[in-house]
């Protein structure tokens, strides 16, 4: 099988290795890919947002099954392009992928499928902002109604700073959505999921905020772990059934079917799993860990999405132990990144590529989040050191990470409420 994997993140180099390890996989290509992607694949360019293009290359490429990667394409109907050529292709309709593309339409089908998520009202005026802002608090919640790449959302007790994000999103055409906050810990669990046939693999924990101890503001995610040694497996049997499986089925009675990735983003509170958000994609930084431990060919499980006969696939198989991924990230990110740097010790096992390109035979950075390192360990504490000892021998200048990714989990701070 020849896979074609649209993308240029570290969640496009973890794809592409976990697919490595698949003996169906007869040939990985990729489009555009970044510096380390070319090492295992051949690379393409094309303009990601383009079904048209897209197609175009699949074909010419002579690609069994396209992957795509990011949000973006798949909103704009980059799969539904793929298909129409006759290709199979990874990744929802444009018609399913407004379940991360438009929140108003997930709080929807949330609501038909009885799915619990946090209170919200949907701001399109300034006019009506602060009356609207009165009807929640202390915490605030202000998220971007569309796409914003993880960076659209702030969180904060301080009503002026949730006024003022909301103020530039409508400034900028943006509506706004408020919602209520929902308490207890945050779990990111990935689905492989074709109508109503749901698939899910290991629950992780993303880091969004920038600094260690959750400070400062939040970015695309720092770093995540995965499994999660406090969240029982039943838990996650209840999401499957009382959330993922409830929305799939709503999608498919709408007419849009979701065939994919459906990742559901959770706080567990006091009263059980309430969804935060849904997205229609495999997440970055997690799927760097959660592939990491993915026994099963990748490739198969995607193709049998891709064409109809998830149902018939084996229970997958992982790996003991745990995974860490840590974001290394370019200085002054999540504001305006600096690039241009040269970046020495970033071809290790175990470092993906992210913010990255060649320029004279020499990696450079080319973006915020530039590299995801992962670690692998008989423990948490096991997968944290060696993602820790694998980031020593990095050399980016002004380049910042996270030293205290999975450290909660370690140190038995996150429990249940």
């Amino acid at each position: 099988m020849r896979v074609l994997v649209i993308g240029s993140g570290a969640r496009e180099h973890a794809l592409l290795l976990a697919l490595a390890r698949d003996p169906g996989v007869s040939a990985l290509m990729c489009a555009p890919g970044n510096a380390g992607i070319g090492k295992i694949a051949e690379q393409h360019p094309v303009d990601i947002a383009s079904g048209e293009a897209v197609a175009a290359l699949a074909k010419k490429l002579d690609a069994d099954l396209v992957v795509v990667g990011p949000e973006v394409p798949l909103v704009l109907g980059v799969a539904d392009a793929v298909r129409a050529a006759g290709i199979a292709c990874f990744g929802p309709s444009a018609d399913a992928a407004r379940i991360e593309g438009s929140k108003a339409f997930a709080k929807d089908v949330m609501a038909a499928a009885g799915v619990k998520t946090a209170h919200s009202e949907i701001v399109d005026t300034p006019a009506k902002l602060d009356e609207a802002l009165d009807r929640f608090g202390p915490n605030w919640v202000v998220k971007d109604d569309g796409l914003a790449a993880g960076k659209g959302v702030v969180v904060t007790t301080d009503r002026d700073a949730a006024r003022d994000h909301a103020a530039e999103l409508l400034e900028n055409g943006h509506p706004v959505l408020l919602e209520s906050f929902l308490d207890g810990p945050e779990v990111s669990l990935f689905c492989v999921v074709d109508g109503e046939t749901v698939v899910p693999l290991l629950p992780a924990q993303d880091h969004k905020r920038v600094g260690d101890g959750d400070t400062g503001p939040n970015t695309g995610g720092m770093g995540a772990y995965t499994p999660l040694p406090w969240l029982p497996e039943q838990t996650v049997t209840q999401i499957v059934d009382d959330v993922v499986k409830p929305v799939a089925a709503e999608l498919v009675a709408r007419g849009s079917a979701f065939s994919g990735l459906l990742y559901a983003g959770l706080a567990i509170g006091k009263d059980g799993p309430a969804v935060v958000e849904f997205n229609c994609r495999f997440g970055d930084p997690e799927t760097q860990a959660v592939l990491a431990l993915l026994k099963s060919p990748l490739g198969a499980l995607l193709n049998a999405a891709a064409t109809g006969t998830l149902d018939q696939v084996a229970p997958l198989e992982w790996q003991d132990g745990s995974a860490v991924t840590v974001v290394v990230a370019a200085e002054h990110y999540p504001a305006t990144p600096r690039t241009g740097d040269v970046i020495t010790g970033a071809d290790g096992d175990g470092v993906l590529h992210a913010g990255t390109k060649l320029v004279d035979d020499q990696v450079v950075s080319a973006g915020g989040r530039v590299l995801s390192v992962v670690g692998v360990g008989g423990d948490l504490n096991e997968a944290r050191a060696d993602a820790y000892s694998k980031i020593s021998a990095i050399k980016l200048p002004g380049s910042h990470f996270r030293k205290d990714i999975g450290l909660a989990a370690v140190e038995g701070r996150i429990a249940l409420p």
